[in-house]
C-alpha cells in the first residue's frame, strides 16, 4: 500500500527538528521527539509556533541531538546561526536573547501543560487573532510536548491532492511537521480509509484514531519556504473528515494527516513497507 518515505523528529517542541533513518516508536510517540520545550517565565506557559506573532522566532530555530543520543544532549541552533547546546549553564539567556523573550528550556515531566494557539479561522484577514489557553497532549499519555496525539502522519498522496488544488502553494511536507511521511501511489486523501483500523509500519502496529486538523503553524515561513495563508485556507476548504475517537461523527475542518497510538512498539526504518488492517 505504501512505504516510510520520511521519518522527522522534533527535539524542542516548535522548533525545526531532523530527519532521521530510524527511529522507535513507543508509548508516548517517536523516542526522543518534543521531549523539550522552552517555557514563558512570565506565564509559566509553554512556548507554541500555534501563536506566531509572540513567538515566530522559536519557529526559526533548530534543533537536533548530538551523536550521544542516549545522554538526551541536544544542539540548538538560532536565527543568527549560533548553536547553543542544552546541557549549557547559560542556555537560558542565550536562547531568550535570541527570541525576545524571557523563557526557560524545560523537559517534559509527568503533569500536563498549557500553550496558546491562535484559533483565528483560516478565512480570517491579516493580523486577525483568537487567543485561547490549551492544554497540551491530551490523547497522550503524560511525558512530552506533543500537542495532541503520539505520532502524526501524512501521505504523499495528500500532500499531492493540495497541489493540484492549489497549484501556486508549496505543500512541503515540513509545513506539516508530520512523524511520518508515507508514500503512495494514489494520490487524495487516502488516510480517510484508515480511520479506525490497524496501520502497521514495518513490524510496528499503530491505531489510526482521529485526523489530523490543522492549524496557522502550516502558513508560517520555514527556511525557503514563504508565508502563505492560503495553504491553510485550501485544506480547509476542500478537505473535513469525520472524528473517530474524541467526538465520534463530528465532522471536522481543515484535515491533513492523520493521528496514530501506538499497539505494538518497535524500531521503524525508511522504506519500511506500510499495511493497513481491520
Amino acid at each position: 500500500m505504501g512505504t516510510v518515505a520520511g521519518i522527522y523528529r522534533y527535539p524542542v517542541k516548535s522548533m525545526q527538528g531532523e530527519e532521521i533513518e530510524a527511529g522507535e516508536l513507543v508509548e508516548v510517540g517517536l523516542a526522543g521527539d518534543r521531549v523539550y520545550a522552552l517555557q514563558e517565565v512570565e506565564t509559566g506557559f509553554i512556548v507554541s509556533a500555534k501563536h506566531p506573532r509572540k513567538w515566530e522566532r522559536v519557529f526559526e530555530c533548530s534543533a537536533r541531538y548530538l551523536p550521544s543520543f542516549d545522554q538526551g544532549t541536544i544542539e540548538i541552533t538560532l536565527p543568527s546561526g549560533r548553536m547553543v547546546h542544552s546541557d549549557d549553564p547559560d542556555i537560558n539567556r542565550q536562547i531568550s536573547e535570541a527570541i525576545g523573550r524571557e523563557v526557560r528550556l524545560v523537559r517534559a515531566s509527568e503533569g500536563r501543560h498549557v500553550r496558546e494557539a491562535n484559533r483565528a479561522s483560516p478565512e480570517a484577514s491579516p493580523g486577525e487573532e483568537d487567543i485561547r489557553e490549551e492544554t497540551m497532549g491530551r490523547a497522550t499519555p503524560p511525558g512530552s510536548f506533543v500537542d495532541f496525539a503520539p505520532i502524526h502522519v501524512i501521505t504523499t498522496g495528500t500532500l499531492k491532492r493540495f497541489r493540484e488544488l492549489y497549484p501556486a502553494g508549496d505543500f512541503a511536507a515540513s509545513r506539516f511537521r508530520p512523524n511520518v511521511l508515507i508514500a503512495t501511489d494514489d494520490i487524495g486523501f487516502v488516510e480517510d480509509a484508515w480511520l479506525g483500523k490497524t496501520l502497521c509500519v514495518g513490524s510496528v502496529e499503530t491505531f489510526v484514531f482521529d485526523p489530523s486538523v490543522r492549524c496557522i503553524v502550516t502558513t508560517l515561513a520555514l527556511g525557503e519556504l514563504p508565508r502563505d495563508p492560503q495553504i491553510l485556507r485550501t485544506v480547509a476548504l476542500h478537505h473535513s473528515a469525520p472524528s473517530y475517537t474524541e467526538a465520534p461523527g463530528t465532522m471536522l475542518r481543515a484535515i491533513a494527516g492523520v493521528y496514530l497510538r501506538i499497539l505494538s512498539g518497535g524500531t521503524i526504518r525508511k522504506n519500511d513497507g506500510v499495511s493497513v488492517r481491520g
